[in-house]
């Protein structure tokens, strides 16, 4: 005995339509952008990562649409631009809110108390991972790594950096996200929406006053690999955690042996700090201040 296709739950509709154009207007547009972007390349397909990000600039995520544009402009498939346009996270492939919101919760970060940020956020906002809030504000997901791990836990908005963060300040970033009021990010450039970054992401100049000198560097601990490759040496540091920091020990000092009480490592807790927690200011946010590429 034989079943029909629909029976088994099987689905014979039509093929999906070819993705419809933009408009001329905008085609213009974006054509010009597009030439200028190829330009930069012996090749042409290998504009294609920043031809995606500008069609994402125009709509806030890659569609069908943009897909076939990047085709057209580069004489490529379709298949060939949709088998980039899903490998990569960064493209988003559907609607997303003005702000993506992204908490590491790599290893680091989620051990400081990564992991308890995007619980938080999520039962604060009542989405789940790459979900949207209802106004079209802000999109939250959990990311891999922000390169930043000398700032755990860190949150990234559009790419930008917030150091330091906890339940309580990431809740108050998201409503002032929501609420559009204005938020700086610890260090780099200031905040814009994802359409504005994505443009920068394909290779346009930010024209925004000061944008372009607003910088901020790593932190020490990622500095020590290059000072090393310098040649620069230094005595042996001994980090007593909670207690001020590290300090210099001399190179012929007796090993340091921790008590039974002293933590064994500064990374064992989430520290109740953020830089960006007026309440809870950082030590290092207060005095120290960003760390230029140098470490200087």
């Amino acid at each position: 005995m034989t079943t029909s296709s629909s029976e088994r739950g099987v689905g014979l509709g039509m093929p999906q339509l070819p993705a419809p154009d933009y408009p001329d207007d905008v085609r213009a547009r974006l054509e010009a952008d597009a030439r200028e972007i190829i330009g930069r390349y012996p090749d042409s397909r290998s504009a294609l990562l920043p031809m995606l990000h500008l069609v994402q600039s125009e709509e806030g995520h890659v569609t069908r649409t943009g897909m076939r544009f990047c085709a057209d402009m580069l004489e490529l498939t379709t298949a060939e631009v949709a088998a980039v346009a899903t490998f990569y996270t960064m493209y988003r492939r559907r609607p997303s809110g003005d702000y993506q919101v992204g908490v590491c919760t790599n290893t680091l970060c989620a051990v400081m108390g990564g992991d308890a940020i995007f619980a938080a956020l999520q039962e604060h906002l009542g989405v789940g991972n790459d979900e949207t809030t209802p106004d079209g504000k802000v999109t939250l997901e959990h990311i891999e790594c922000n390169a930043a791990c000398d700032f755990a836990p860190v949150v990234m908005v559009n790419w930008e950096f917030f150091d330091n963060q906890t339940p309580e300040s990431a809740k108050r970033l998201v409503d002032d996200l929501r609420a559009g009021r204005r938020v700086d990010p610890t260090r780099g450039a200031p905040l814009c929406t994802f359409k504005e970054t994505a443009r920068m992401l394909a290779g346009f100049p930010d024209e925004r006053d000061g944008a372009v000198d607003a910088t901020g560097g790593a932190g020490p601990a990622s500095l020590v690999g290059l000072r090393l490759a310098k040649g620069d040496t230094a005595a042996a540091r001994v980090v007593h955690p909670r207690d001020g920091g590290p300090q210099d020990e001399p190179r012929d000092a007796a090993p340091h042996e921790p008590s039974p009480a002293e933590h064994l490592s500064s990374h064992d807790a989430p520290q109740e700090t953020s830089a960006s927690d007026p309440d809870h200011p950082s030590p290092a946010s207060e005095s120290d201040g960003p760390v230029d590429e140098e470490g200087q």
